[in-house]
């Protein structure tokens, strides 16, 4: 056993022995290469802060919110009556089958008296309109008036007691990440509250840059529609109205008109009976990197101004040709949806502050006196423009638009009943018409049912009445 032991040690000291030889008298030193790479970071920014994942003293508290709103949040039934499929004894008999339509949604209290806004679609078509608070009430509601293009309407019942209402809010403070409530009767369950974010401001779904909506991720679903979107002080932020949807219920994504659009819309039809649209009287394109290098500006972000109108406030007040909107007021303008919600809440006669970036380098801030819509698209008709003192008068007129471009759908059928280009609408549906925005509103304030009839002077001078269904 010790020989063993003995050999074992032995061996091991040769081979130290020789492993020293030859790292000291035989091996070369070899230099150490370091390969060299362009282009990459000696470091990865990191963050070493401890993330609190359940922090219940910061965490949001909706209840004090919830509690605030969901008793000024109401439902609403509208009945129609729609035609029904057409039988053979109704052909036979020369009846025409009717049966009530009934739909629902939301509305929500504005005022102490019974004031309600809601969505125009909620009530459009709308031979009677039912609403039910909270506390299980039933009114009977009065339509003071809509509008179709921002999707609000107007409503009022009459109650012996105060009614709970909810304040509105200043929708252009609201921030993205901002935690909201929508509130409503989704499904005809009553006083549904659900949570979420705003996701993005100024969206629009229409793409004809019409719309500027609030998007949040807060679930709304069919029934929704005219809620509140509320922020965690309970302060209306916006007008729950669509989702993004291909099975026609919640998958992410909410749109809400903002509250700052839906007061004005709401105020004008208190006061004037329909919308007051303030125009700045421009046209362009919102700019991208690509539109930036085809027009030469310096800036990827902002309005591009293609076309000013004559006479427009915009022209009054030098806006030319060229010139990028950087900013209203203090509202960014990074896209025409954002250009187009801010002028949503203005009137004629506003002046608001125009910041423009000219020549690539010179930032002017311009006011401008915004002024009346004075152009329209009437369905069948074509565009329509208000007509001047001078035209009027040569028709022995008082009242009435003019028709500048007529429907190239219809065009022809126009033409052979002696209406063209520059002939005067003095009356639709039997309501005397004085300027576009006024056209518009009959059209859009008639029942379903119910038929156009343009009381039109013709190129003879001579009056004629057309009816189209």
């Amino acid at each position: 056993m010790k020989k063993l032991a003995s050999l074992v040690l032995v061996s091991a000291l040769g081979g130290i022995i020789t492993l020293t030889a030859y790292k000291v008298f035989i091996e070369k030193e070899t230099p150490l290469t370091l390969a060299e790479t362009e282009d990459r970071p000696s470091f990865l920014p990191t963050s070493n802060n401890v993330t609190k994942a359940y922090n219940f003293a910061e965490s949001p508290d909706f209840i004090e919110a919830a509690d605030k709103t969901v008793h000024a949040v109401v439902h609403v039934k509208n009945t129609a009556i729609v035609s029904g499929p057409t039988s053979l004894q109704d052909l036979m008999f020369g009846r025409s089958s009717q049966r009530a339509q009934v739909g629902t949604g939301s509305g929500v209290i504005i005022s102490p008296d019974g004031y309600i806004i809601t969505n125009n679609h909620v009530i459009n078509g709308a031979s009677q309109i039912s609403i039910t608070t909270n506390d299980n009430k039933i009114y009977e509601a009065k339509l003071i008036g809509s509008d179709e293009k921002t999707d609000i309407a107007l409503l009022k019942i009459e109650a012996e007691d105060e009614l709970p209402f909810i304040r509105f809010g200043d929708s252009d403070q609201a921030k993205i990440g901002e935690w909201v409530l929508a509130v409503g009767n989704p499904f005809n369950l009553t006083s549904t509250v659900t949570a979420g974010i705003i996701s993005a401001k100024s969206r629009d779904l229409s793409g004809q840059n019409y719309q500027s909506f609030i998007q949040t991720d807060a679930a709304v679903n069919p029934g929704n529609s005219g809620g509140a979107l509320v922020n965690a002080n309970g302060d209306l932020v916006g007008i729950n109205t669509a989702i993004s949807s291909q099975t026609g219920s919640y998958i992410g994504y909410s749109f809400a008109v903002p509250s700052n659009i839906a007061r004005k819309v709401v105020e004008d039809i208190m006061e004037f009976g329909n919308v007051q649209n303030g125009i700045l009287g421009v046209s362009g394109i919102s700019l991208n990197s690509k539109y930036a290098d085809e027009f030469g500006v310096s800036t990827s972000e902002g309005f591009y101004v293609s076309e000013v109108e004559m006479g427009s406030g915009a022209d009054v007040a030098g806006i030319a040709k060229g010139d990028v909107i950087k900013k209203l007021d203090d509202i960014q303008i990074s896209k025409f949806a954002d250009l187009k919600g801010y002028l949503s809440t203005k009137r004629p006669n506003d002046v608001i502050n125009v910041t423009l970036l000219r020549a690539n380098e010179n930032i002017e801030i311009i006011p401008v006196k915004l002024v009346k819509n004075q152009t329209a698209i009437l369905p069948i008709i074509g565009r329509v423009k208000n007509a001047s003192e001078k035209e009027l008068k040569k028709l022995n007129l008082s009242k009435g638009i003019k028709i500048s471009q007529l429907n190239p759908r219809y065009e022809r059928n126009w033409k052979s009943n002696g209406v063209e280009t520059g002939s005067i609408i003095t009356a639709i549906n039997d309501k005397d018409v004085n300027d576009v925005d006024v056209a518009k509103q009959i059209i859009e304030n008639k029942a379903y049912n119910e038929p156009l009839k343009f009381e039109i002077i013709n190129k003879y001078g001579k009056k004629e009445t057309f009816y189209w269904r």
